[in-house]
């Protein structure tokens, strides 16, 4: 029974890890086609342990297992953090503004998806004044007002940062692509997705059921065009319920024609609509109201009658 329990975990250990591997791989997959790995032409020389190399234009290419580890390594620095409302997402660039925001939704975190207001972290009387214990920027150097306050206050600072991203006060840097909005809407949902997992709200070995297209930047123009393709689906939908409306309608009118029908022959049968009983149908106790004599007409010939007078010296007496 030992032998069996024992090659049963084993068992259990290989399929987990056999999943683990599926899953980095498809990671890796999903990194390459958003093109997280794709740098720009130029490089500070604190990024130059996360390049892997430079193509023959002159862009440099960035390592994808080190923009893994160090999203696991940002994970488990966001859990630390007891309160989620304790951290703060900041995006000045408006291709992570989406990202940002709904990473905050999933995670419980406070997003700054707009302009900074400088003061925010140091001044006290500002109206949206916060004390966060983390800071999570989409781009230091877009991002550098929140980065200088972060380090007047002792805030420690995670970063999304490119080839060429100064990493001055930046505490944890992932090396990613941040200008693009596919590779900003993967890396957030994939630190989400892991934040999720430490702490237990989602499955380690299954798919995430959030699709990662959530998280992706949308124009103006697509919002429409998608708006209408919905519009134009519920017209069509709608379109296609009115003959079977129109068909159920003509079905409860012949039914309803019918009753009605029905109703009339009993009520003349029973002696008219007026409620007056018909010959064969008298009640012995029944007794017709009777009739009111036709009003006569008036005739312009005729002298109108004298009216009557009455005894005013009569009914003075009495």
């Amino acid at each position: 029974a030992a032998a069996a329990a024992a090659a049963a975990a084993a068992e259990a250990a290989r399929t987990t890890c056999t999943m683990a591997l599926t899953q980095r791989e498809e990671d890796i997959q999903a990194m390459l086609a958003a093109k997280v790995h794709i740098g720009t032409t130029n490089s500070d020389h604190q990024m130059t342990p996360y390049i892997w190399r430079r193509n023959n234009e002159g862009v440099h290419i960035l390592n994808i297992g080190k923009t893994l580890e160090k999203i696991q390594l940002a994970a488990r620095i966001i859990v630390t953090i007891e309160n989620p409302a304790d951290v703060v997402a900041v995006s000045a660039r408006p291709y992570g503004q989406r990202a940002v925001l709904k990473f905050a939704h999933y995670t419980g975190c406070q997003p700054l998806a707009s302009r900074f207001t400088p003061g925010t972290f140091t001044n006290q009387i500002t109206r949206n004044y916060k004390e966060p214990r983390l800071l999570i920027v989409t781009d230091p150097r877009m991002d550098a007002q929140p980065v200088i306050e972060a380090s007047f206050v002792n805030i420690p600072v995670i970063g999304l940062c490119n080839s060429d991203s100064p990493l001055r006060f930046v505490d944890v840097a992932i090396p990613c692509n941040n200008r693009g909005k596919h590779s900003l809407g993967l890396v957030y949902w994939m630190l989400a997705r892991e934040i999720l997992r430490l702490r237990g709200s989602i499955s380690a070995v299954e798919p995430w059921n959030v699709s990662v297209d959530l998280f992706f930047h949308k124009e103006p123009e697509d919002i429409e065009k998608m708006a209408d393709e919905k519009a134009a689906a519920a017209a069509a939908a709608a379109a296609a319920a009115a003959p079977q409306e129109a068909k159920e309608f003509d079905a409860s009118m012949d039914s309803s024609s019918f009753a009605y029908e029905g109703q009339a022959q009993q009520q003349q049968a029973m002696g008219g609509f007026e409620g007056q009983p018909a010959a064969g149908f008298a009640h012995p106790g029944f007794e017709a109201p009777p009739q009111q004599p036709p009003a006569a007409q008036w005739d312009p010939a005729q002298p109108p009658a004298a009216p009557q007078q009455q005894d005013w010296a009569g009914m003075g007496n009495q």
